[in-house]
């Protein structure tokens, strides 16, 4: 499975962003999807989950209420709508997959396959 992230971008403190994630080589409708972050010097972060169907997600208690994942099957695509960006917010964002688990991944090293990221930058 490759996936591709795109949507980062420079942004003010409150604005948002959507990024995307486009998957090929797979049953996209197989795997369960997360965003990841990671700022400089820093470990890579949990941001958010959705499992195969779009039924249940799961967000880190950083992003809940501002965050939404999303998914299109028909697209192979995952979405993260941004809203109320913060400056601690800035990092590289990441998507990855993995094959269905009997719980939601939230670690790194739960998923297989990950694409490059994609640049957020929140200015305040």
């Amino acid at each position: 499975v490759q996936l591709q992230a795109s949507g980062g971008g420079l942004v003010q403190a409150g604005g948002s962003l959507r990024l995307s994630c486009a998957a090929s080589g797979g049953t996209f409708s197989l795997y369960a999807m997360g965003w990841f972050r990671q700022a400089p010097g820093e470990e890579r972060e949990f941001v958010a989950v959705i499992n195969w169907s779009g039924g249940s997600t799961y967000y880190a208690d950083s992003v809940k209420g501002r965050f939404t994942i999303s998914r299109d099957n028909a697209k192979a695509t995952v979405y993260l709508q941004m809203n109320s960006l913060k400056p601690e917010d800035t990092a590289n964002y990441y998507c990855a997959a993995v094959r269905t688990l009997g719980r939601m991944p939230t670690t790194p090293l739960d998923y297989t396959y990950w694409g490059q990221g994609t640049l957020v930058t929140v200015s305040s």
